[in-house]
């Protein structure tokens, strides 16, 4: 294959991303883009040209091939979406960092995401989930899943584990929320500013009063030994507390509409629970929350026959990894029994998700209780009204009215 064989090629290529119309389903163009072709050619809002990565091992290839960057500093690139195309050279610590750098951060913070500390905190999580549902069925139906639920449980889970008061969650909820939902650089800019300072505040009273979560734990280890400094602490904490409960949210209600919308497939949940983590692996590439990932070619790379040039633009569609049928078996059947390993719903390779084992512990307690105390669970409203978030975001539903 040349690159002239390649699907959508030079001004055909059609705009990315694109937003749902059903809550767990690709955008109806993305079909299009399945087929022999691993890759295909698309463009970005600013006209940029990029390159789409559909194939599940062409993906899982390039997300850990060194060729790719994700330097978000680096001055060509990509940007995906508007609100982040004045970003000024700010690059966000291990998600925007290439190595040695995101080695160095990553390595700091493995002992505190391991399987060992989530398993230890799955009680609390359950305690946690306990509670919010005894709420919830106390004030009865109708209720916003998203709010009452999805939102309160990663949310909960992430300041206990960094060691952030809970009783700022309104704040800092709403800085995430109008961070990552900006519609202008602006925009994106003014929650940032907020939510950092805030965490620079807090770090600096962590320093004078030492407590027992992660942020305490970076300081005592990190920051006062010189390894690292106060800012680079601060943007650790940051990334951290957006990325750990935002696309957690996203993946709970995203993952209750599914199973509501196939009851059959709610049976397998309940019937064993040894087999709630499959139900969730199955839901995390079903669902795919994270649409893609954006990398830069740092080299020319060879891909299913087509050359990637250095310095053009790479997305990852990890929406259509997990629906290659090279991969799967019928793969936009939800199938709750399905052996879906090696699904890159965390992504993969170096930056492959730091908090997976604390969002499956979530998702696992989470849709398990939920189901289990409200096995009636459904739709308030058709499923064409739910509010969608738009594509270039975590996927997953705005709002979610349930009843039972």
């Amino acid at each position: 294959m040349t690159e002239t064989d390649v699907r959508h090629t030079g001004s055909e290529a059609p705009a990315f991303p694109q937003d749902r119309t059903c809550p767990y389903q690709p955008p109806q163009a993305y079909t299009e883009w399945r087929g022999e072709s691993p890759l295909t050619r698309v463009t970005l809002f600013d006209g940029r040209p990029a390159w789409l990565i559909t194939g599940h091992a062409e993906g899982r290839a390039l997300l850990a091939d060194p060729r790719l960057s994700s330097d978000w500093g680096h001055p060509v690139f990509p940007v995906v979406v508007q609100r982040t195309e004045d970003r000024g050279g700010l690059a966000f610590p291990l998600i925007g960092v290439d190595d040695p750098l995101h080695a160095r951060q990553r390595r700091m913070l493995i002992p505190s995401f391991g399987v060992k500390r989530m398993n230890a905190i799955r009680p609390s999580l359950q305690g946690l989930v306990d509670r919010l549902l005894d709420d919830m069925l106390a004030k009865g139906p109708v209720a916003d899943l998203v709010s009452a639920f999805a939102l309160p449980v990663p949310s909960m889970a992430i300041c206990e584990l960094l060691g952030v008061p809970y009783g700022d969650h309104d704040f800092f909820e709403e800085c995430s929320r109008d961070f990552v939902g900006a519609a202008t650089s602006g925009e994106a800019d003014a929650a940032f500013a907020k939510l950092y300072q805030y965490l620079h505040g807090l770090v600096a009273a962590k320093q004078a009063e030492p407590g027992d979560g992660l942020l305490d734990e970076l300081i005592a280890r990190q920051l006062e030994e010189g390894e690292l400094d106060h800012n680079e602490v601060v943007m650790i904490a940051l990334v951290l507390l957006v990325a750990g409960h935002e696309t957690t949210v996203n993946a709970i209600a995203l993952g209750a509409l599914t199973l509501m919308q196939h009851p059959e497939q709610i049976e397998v949940l309940l019937a064993d629970p040894a087999a709630v983590p499959g139900v969730v692996e199955e839901l995390l590439r079903f669902t795919s929350v994270s649409d893609y990932m954006v990398r830069m070619a740092k080299e020319d790379i060879e891909v299913g026959g087509t050359t990637v040039k250095a310095g053009d633009a790479v997305l990852v569609s990890i929406t259509l990894m997990n629906r290659d049928a090279q991969a799967y078996d019928d793969p936009d059947v939800f199938d709750a029994r399905r052996n879906a390993r090696h699904h890159v719903g965390f992504g993969h390779g170096i930056h492959q998700c730091l908090g997976q084992n604390l969002a499956r512990a979530e998702l696992e307690i989470a849709l398990g209780a939920l189901f289990t105390r409200i096995p009636g669970l459904r739709l308030a409203v058709p499923l064409d009204e739910v509010p969608l978030k738009a594509g270039h975001d975590a996927q997953g539903p705005i709002e979610l009215p349930v009843t039972w």
